[in-house]
């Protein structure tokens, strides 16, 4: 029998969750326990209804989450917010959560899988946040119109669209870097020009880092944020499913940003 309290703990060494410096909101690991033993685990890349409700069609009563239960700040229990608990407790399902834990794991992170998935090969980190590095990056010799039309494929997957600041025919991409998500900023632009990164991986940024890419000689691939962010969370949840021998899954919930 596996109890949520030995599976976090087990979760928090594997994320190094305690080491890992976040955002307040994240509150990164165990956000909501339960009492039974834990039967099935599904994972989402938001904290949502459609996120609890798939792990209730799943018979599951663990959810794992990217973006948990507070990322949207602290608000009073009523409404949305008083729906969302009260199908947890009724269902006894408890909530983790790994917010940049899980960006920077070299296995199971945002960032080294969807490297993976577009053919690319980290070889050093990217987007120092304190003393961690977020992101990755490396060198690799491709067609960016390539790498583009991976990236296209991927995030249409996941109900995305992939939006890329101009380029030349027959550019070619030969040091990139990469932060999923909100990956796109100034400091980050920065980073990557005393880098000499030639093309830049994200989920998605503000306006005025297209305009600054052109001005850094930057080409910056917006992915999509959610769609980035999927392959961490629905990694870790197999992961865990293997170890614990019980049933994983994972709830497609697409904002289509």
């Amino acid at each position: 029998m596996t109890q949520i309290h030995e599976l976090a703990r087990y979760t928090d060494e594997l994320l190094e969750t305690e080491t890992t410096p976040d955002y307040p909101a994240a509150l990164n690991g165990l956000q909501l326990e339960n009492h039974s033993e834990i039967k099935g685990v599904v994972s989402a890349v938001d904290f949502s209804t459609r996120a609890i409700e798939g792990a209730i069609k799943a018979r599951a009563n663990l959810l794992i989450v990217h973006h948990g239960m507070f990322w949207n700040g602290f608000d009073p229990i009523r409404g949305p917010a008083y729906r969302r608990l009260r199908l947890l407790l009724e269902n006894d399902i408890a909530v983790y959560s790994s917010h940049l834990p899980l960006d920077r794991h070299p296995s199971l992170g945002n960032n080294v899988l969807l490297a993976k998935e577009l053919g690319l090969k980290p070889s050093r980190g990217f987007a120092k946040y304190g003393e961690i590095f977020i992101g990755v990056s490396g060198e690799n010799d491709v067609e960016t119109a390539t790498l583009v039309d991976k990236a296209r494929k991927f995030a249409g997957s996941y109900g995305g669209e992939v939006r890329v600041t101009p380029l030349s025919a027959k550019q070619r991409t030969k040091r990139w870097a990469m932060c999923t998500g909100a990956g796109a900023s100034t400091d980050t632009l920065k980073e990557a020009a005393r880098m000499q990164i030639d093309t830049l991986i994200v989920g998605e940024g503000p306006h005025h880092t297209a305009v600054q890419a052109e001005e850094f000689g930057l080409t910056i691939i917006y992915a999509g944020h959610y769609a980035t962010e999927t392959l961490g969370v629905r990694a870790l949840g197999e992961h865990l499913g293997g170890k614990y021998k019980i049933p994983a899954s994972f709830v497609n919930a697409p904002t289509g940003l």
